[in-house]
């Protein structure tokens, strides 16, 4: 009796044993199911960060597209024309109208002037030396008289007599006013000799004054025009 008894409960404390040792591992099953469960939420963290990083870089591509717009912007700004420009004036040599906007992208060469001007005659004899060492299309030149009321046909035996082939043009006083207001008076003092040249991109130096060579004349067309 006292071997079964002892056999008992030996079997007894197995069981106990097995049972407390199924018990100690089911809580470490459910900490491992926790701590994939934790771990999804860094996963999905990532992929938001992603995400973000994403975002980031349409804003940066709709940066670049703002900037182009400006350079677009800009390049419209550089090709307006000059009132001036587009206002029209009759060649005194062929009777045709024209305006010094239809010389876009071509340098011109202006020289105020009048027929009494012993001066403006000298000049002219230079520009017609220039004229012919450049012998090139892209390069204009305009004699434009100042004298108010001066006939086409009187302008144009004056550039007959004296050899002058070229544009020569009488101004009209709503041009005249406004080369005052962009050159200042002294545009319409012919002793002067006034001239400026007109750049391929319809902008133009500053007014100059003085007998020039037509080597001096010849180097500002070419700097001025890009030649």
């Amino acid at each position: 009796m006292k071997r079964n008894t002892a056999t008992i409960s030996m079997g007894l404390v197995a069981v106990i044993i097995v049972v407390a040792l199924l018990l100690f591992s089911r809580p470490d099953e459910s900490s491992r199911q926790q701590a994939q469960s934790t771990q999804t939420p860094a996963d999905t963290t990532i992929s938001n960060t992603n995400t973000t990083t994403n975002n980031t870089d349409t804003t940066a591509s709709t940066t670049n597209t703002t900037t182009n717009n400006t350079d677009t912007t800009a390049s419209t700004t550089n090709t307006t024309i000059p009132t001036w420009q587009t206002l029209p004036i009759v060649n005194a040599r062929t009777g045709e109208t024209f305006t010094f906007a239809d010389f876009a992208g071509k340098t011109v060469f202006v020289e105020p002037m009048a027929t009494w001007c012993s001066n403006c005659r000298s000049q002219l004899r230079n520009v017609s030396n220039a004229r012919a060492q450049l012998n090139n299309e892209n390069v204009i030149f305009v004699a434009l008289s100042v004298e108010a009321g001066l006939a086409n046909d009187t302008l144009s035996d004056y550039a007959q007599d004296n050899g002058f082939d070229w544009h020569f043009a009488v101004v009209t006083p709503e041009l005249l006013t406004e080369l005052v207001a962009i050159f200042g008076r002294t545009v319409t003092n012919p002793p002067s000799t006034p001239h400026f040249i007109i750049r391929p991109d319809g902008t133009t130096t500053a007014l100059k004054t003085g007998i020039e060579s037509a080597d001096d004349i010849v180097a500002q067309i070419r700097t001025e025009g890009g030649l």
